[in-house]
This record gives structure tokens, sequence and C-alpha cells, in this order.
């Protein structure tokens, strides 16, 4: 009997050792499923790094997959051996990401200009000298001198062209400084394409911006709220449904820019399901990356709190959220706080995990466009590596639970068994009894 006991005892272990075993994959799914909200949640966020070097932070952020794209200003760019010393902080910072990493600047020309000749780059002009031209060589010959260095400094989106209008001369933050290539929405056509199509030739990503159209503004958001309701015009659009059209839209920046036409609510551009999802997405048929301006903008800052911005930027159809860290005034914004805010909306059901992952796969799309076929091939290697894996830990599991239950079975079998020979007993003993 003491025998017996044992050996019940021994599948009892087995049954439980297998059980743990099975609930440890499952765990290890779960754990696998929220790491990849985290990534998601990630490739969401664009950053500033603080100076012309390579910040650790910043390194272990994207190496951990917490950041999926960041900018470049001038404060970034290594005063001496300009080129080479800026061409090995993104290379850093690229050989780290997991995922491709996008890595963006404003170099417009003129006046929104990071890679100034003073550090030896080429020079460049403001986009209305360049649409003041007779022919469309000035254009071609500046983009393309940008979108060569670039490409070869390792930068793979550039912010421009404004396809904003010149629609009032006196605006202080577009037309007085060259900005915008024209006041006629024909001639910004025209122009924005050829400067796209140059960046195109090197592999450089380019942005259309600001959305729905700044020209008309009187103020500058970058100091407050920039109200057009009453200045903003319909042929504002048309830049950007003719580059929509004929597949020159690779990303769409958004503006700050209140427009109570647009939005009844007058909430800002970048954070109005209307003016995004209502125009850019339905009406004008845009299905690729939406960027924001930047979220630490006065605009958004003195006006809408921060967890706020961010839920309203989401649900209004953004995809990258811009924290360049490098507006004066603004509280620093850390990668850790998106996320935490992000992940407390998503557990909350105030944004959905579908919502996260049209977005994923909207920037997952654009990142495509950025990598060779040999990059290509890489990616689909891993790709078929974590396949292969997964359906190794599949099988796993259901061995795991297989064992299980035939463990379950066999205790179960081995648990009548033992009951039936004590039944026996008690029965052989009871008519030992009644014979006596």
């Amino acid at each position: 009997m003491h025998n017996k006991s044992k050996g019940r005892q021994t599948l009892m272990k087995h049954v439980a050792a297998a059980t743990v075993a099975v609930m440890l994959m499952t765990n290890t799914v779960m754990a696998q499923s929220t790491d990849s909200l985290d990534i998601k949640i990630g490739q969401m966020i664009l950053i500033g790094f603080p100076k012309a070097d390579v910040d650790p932070l910043v390194l272990e952020e994207i190496r951990q997959g917490k950041v999926g794209s960041i900018i470049i200003f001038e404060k970034n760019i290594p005063p001496r051996n300009s080129f080479v010393a800026l061409k090995k902080i993104t290379w850093t910072y690229q050989n780290a990401a997991p995922i491709l990493l996008i890595i963006s600047i404003d170099q417009e020309g003129g006046k929104v200009n990071r890679l100034k000749d003073k550090y030896g780059f080429p020079r460049s002009i403001t986009a209305a000298a360049m649409g003041k031209s007779n022919s469309l060589d000035s254009v071609r010959f500046y983009a393309e001198a940008t979108a060569s260095t670039l490409a070869g400094l390792g930068i793979n989106m550039n912010f421009a062209p404004v396809v904003d209008l010149a629609s009032n001369p006196a605006n202080p933050i577009i037309a007085k400084h060259g900005r915008a290539f024209s006041a006629r929405e024909d001639s910004v056509i025209l122009l924005a394409k050829e400067f796209i199509k140059q960046h195109r030739r090197y592999g450089v990503l380019t942005s259309l911006k600001h959305f729905p159209g700044h020209g008309s503004s009187k103020d500058d958001t970058h100091l407050g709220i920039a109200d057009v309701t009453n200045t903003w015009e319909e042929r504002e659009l048309k830049p950007y449904q003719a580059l929509i059209d004929s597949g020159y839209a690779d990303a769409v920046m958004t503006s700050h820019i209140v427009n109570k036409k647009l939005d009844k609510n007058g909430n800002p551009g970048t954070l109005s399901h209307d003016v995004l999802t209502g125009i850019l997405r339905q009406r004008l048929h845009f299905n690729g990356v939406v960027f924001t301006d930047d979220m630490q903008m006065h605009a958004i800052t003195k006006h809408y709190g921060f967890e706020e911005a961010i839920k309203l930027a989401i649900l209004g159809g953004v995809d990258i959220m811009t924290f360049s860290n490098n507006i004066s005034g603004s509280d620093q914004r850390t990668v850790d706080k998106v996320h935490s805010l992000i992940r407390g909306m998503v557990a909350r059901g105030e944004i959905s995990e579908k919502r996260i992952d049209e977005s994923f796969r909207r920037i997952m799309k654009l990142k495509a466009q950025l990598t060779s076929n040999d990059q290509l091939a890489y990616y689909k290697k891993e790709l078929e590596k974590t396949q292969a894996a997964n359906a190794a830990l599949v099988e796993t599991e259901r061995k795991n639970y297989e064992y299980v239950q035939k463990l379950n079975q066999e205790t179960k079998a081995e648990i009548e068994r033992l009951e039936a020979e004590e039944a026996k007993k008690k029965k052989k003993k009871s008519k030992k009894k009644n014979k006596q």
C-alpha cells in the first residue's frame, strides 16, 4: 500500500510539473504580446537628442525599441569635421535600432537650414528663391544637393517641402522667411513635385507640410495659437490633393493652426479628427503616415495638457508624434512618460489596440520604402526566424498540453484502481466479520 501511495504521489508531481511548464509557456506568449505593444507605441514616437554627440539614454531607448524616429537640429551638428562626425552619430543610432530608424531633419533651405555652409555643407536657398526662377533648374539643383547630402549622412527623412501658399505676405513664420514656393497653388505643386523627385533619386523620404495650410496665418504656432478661421482658403488643400493623387506624398506633417470652419470645436489641426481623418484621410484619400509638428510648441502646451494632447492626436489620426525637446520654455518630455501615458489609455479602453495597429502598419509600410533589396532580404529572413520560433513555441505548448492530459488520464486511472482495490479489501474484511 505504501508503494502504491508513493507511485500516486510521483504521478501527481509529474502532473504539477507539466502544468507549470504550460503556464510558463503561456506567460511567455503574454509577455511577448506586452512587449509587442511597447514596440508599436515606440514606433509612434519621434524625439530629439540634446547635443552634438551620441546620447547614452537616447541610444538605449532606441536599442530597446522605445523610439522609432529621431530628429536632427543644428545643435546636433559637430562644429569640426562635421560631415564625418555627424555620420558617425547617425550610424551609431541606426545600428542600435531593432527596427529601421527614421532619422529626420528640417532641411528646407534658406532660413530653415540645419546643415549650414559654415559646417562645410552645400549652400542652400529658400523655397521662395527657387520659385522665382524662370525654370525648374534651380529647384532641381538645390534639391539634389540637399538630398545627396542627407543620403550621405544617413538621414533618410526630410521634413520638406513646405506646400503652404504664400497667401499672406506678412505671415511671420512662412512668407516672411521665404518658406513657401509661391502664392499660386499650381506653382507650388510643380515645384514641390520636382523637389520630391530629387529626394527619391537618393532614397530620402519627404513630408508635405503644414496640413491643412499655414500660409494665411498671422501668428507663429511656436509661440501660441494661430487662428486662420477667417483667412484660410479652400485652395490651400490643392497641393496636397494633387501630390497625393500623383503618388508624391510619402508623408504629411500637421500644423497647429486653428480653423473653426474645419473643426467646430476649435481644436488645432494636429489634434483634430475632423481635419486629419475627415479631410486628409477620407476626403483626400491619404493612407500614409501623418507626423505632428512639434508637440512642444506653445500652441499645444499652453492650451492642452500633455496627456490630453497625446490622446487627441492619436484619436485624430496622427501616426508619429514629435517631441523635439528643442522649444524654449517647454517642459522636457521623456520617452518613458509618453509610453506610460499611451499604455494607460489603451488599458482603460480610451484608445484601442486596433488604432495603435493602424499606425504601426502605416509606419512599417513607410519604412519599407527605405530598405534596399539586401535589407528587405535581411528583414524577411529575420521575420522567418521569428515565425519559426513562434511555430516551435506553439508546438511545445501543444505537446505540453497533450502530456498534461495524458498524465491526468493516467492519474485518474491509477486513483480509480487504488480506490477499487481499497473497496475490495473492505468487502473482504466485511465478509470475514460476517463469517465470524
